[in-house]
């Protein structure tokens, strides 16, 4: 379990500069970039036991993390 949040700019700080731009181009890239920051920070609150939830939740928060991680990553890297 980690307690350091998972930020985009951090995750992938060689497409900082991209995330950027996609963020004010693309509507869905904007879309997914919000979801994956409103979820990450459910998982940090979890994990830092701010607002605690079961165990299955914080999971499937992270499985929801995770995909969203990887569509912003095909985004980014297409």
């Amino acid at each position: 379990m980690s307690n350091t949040p998972h930020e985009l700019a951090e995750e992938f700080p060689s497409h900082a500069e991209k995330i950027h731009d996609l963020k004010t181009s693309s509507a869905h890239f904007a879309k997914l970039f919000d979801e994956y920051h409103n979820v990450n920070r459910a998982v940090h609150r979890a994990e830092t036991l701010v607002e605690p939830v079961a165990p299955e939740h914080e999971a499937e928060l992270r499985r929801s993390r995770t995909r969203l991680k990887d569509e912003i990553w095909a985004l980014l890297s297409a």
